[in-house]
């Protein structure tokens, strides 16, 4: 693909991301108005988005998709697993801390870059259920583990153990289901295999909703990099060169491993590609372990990706 084609697509997300920006350095929006934008994309437009996508699919090009799953469950499990066991044990972290890190590493903003950016050069409705994947990888899968791992290093400095770590286990998988981006998706997929597909009049009703997520993504994740303070610290960047350079190339190397197709691999490896989430950075402040370095990786990684994702995109297509 051409810079100026590169150019043209990314130069308006970029746009809309300046404007949250500004939105949120100048105090247009603080933590709490920023929580709740957040809120409108992630449990309401982009799950009503991924349903509409997933059940206006054939059951025989959802099944396709197993080799797709697999690929995430590596690049994304798997890298959070390897950098768990370096950060713990050649780095000398807490396991909380050495959790948290992989974490951050590891999860992308999938939610508010995927569709805007794949579903330029796609469109919109071929990425719905990639970004739906990722959605069930991250949210009912890597958070939970995250969380679980996360606990069990916080106890073993605890003198009180309070909850059994089986109810943990229970309560963080069944919270990471019970989330609006993995649930949804899920219901979607399992009427499909059953033979359902969407109506006319259904798929326009959740479209009403649905069809703001570009816009309202964007704009929410320039208020949350807006209204964090940056702290350039070793961590903070190590993390971002590990979310936004490492995991993309080592995505690349399992996609091409698998045999997927060419269209496939630019998905996978641009869906990694994106910055850290701020839902991961959350995640470190509840836990007070690495809360500054996270929130801080969060916005480095998302300056860095004005550079990787155009090279990437110029790079793959």
């Amino acid at each position: 693909m051409e810079t100026s084609q590169i150019f043209i697509i990314l130069t308006p997300i970029f746009f809309v991301i300046l404007l949250g920006y500004l939105a949120g350095y100048f105090k247009k929006f603080d933590a709490t108005t920023s929580k709740g934008l957040n809120t409108l994309v992630t449990k309401f437009a982009l799950p009503a988005h991924l349903f509409v996508g997933i059940t206006t699919t054939s059951k025989h090009t959802l099944i396709e998709k197993w080799p797709f799953l697999l690929a995430l469950l590596l690049g994304i499990i798997g890298f959070y697993i390897l950098f768990l066991l370096v950060t713990k044990y050649v780095f000398k972290f807490s396991l909380t801390g050495a959790s948290m890190f992989s974490l951050n590493a590891t999860q992308p903003t999938f939610a508010f870059m995927g569709i805007p950016v794949l579903g330029s050069l796609f469109g919109a409705d071929v990425v719905a259920i990639p970004i739906a994947i990722t959605g069930i990888v991250v949210n009912a899968i890597l958070d939970p583990l995250a969380t679980i791992i996360g606990t069990v290093g916080q106890r073993k400095n605890k003198e009180s153990e309070g909850d059994s770590l089986l109810k943990v286990t229970i309560r963080s998988i069944l919270h990471g289901i019970s989330e609006p981006l993995a649930c949804v998706p899920l219901i979607g997929v399992i009427l499909v295999l059953c033979g359902f597909q969407s109506p006319d009049l259904l798929s326009s009703s959740l479209d009403q909703i649905g069809s703001i997520t570009s816009g309202a993504a964007l704009f929410a994740v320039g208020v949350t990099i807006g209204i964090r303070k940056i702290r350039f610290s070793p961590v903070a960047f190590s993390i971002a060169i590990l979310k936004v350079v490492v995991q993309p190339v080592v995505m690349l190397g399992i996609a091409i491993a698998i045999g997927l197709s060419s269209s496939d691999i630019i998905k996978l490896v641009l869906l990694v590609a994106f910055p850290g989430s701020a839902v991961a950075a959350m995640i470190s402040v509840k836990f007070d372990s690495l809360a500054g370095e996270t929130a801080s990786s969060f916005v480095i990684s998302a300056i860095l990706s004005l550079v990787t994702l155009p090279l990437l995109i110029s790079w793959l297509m």
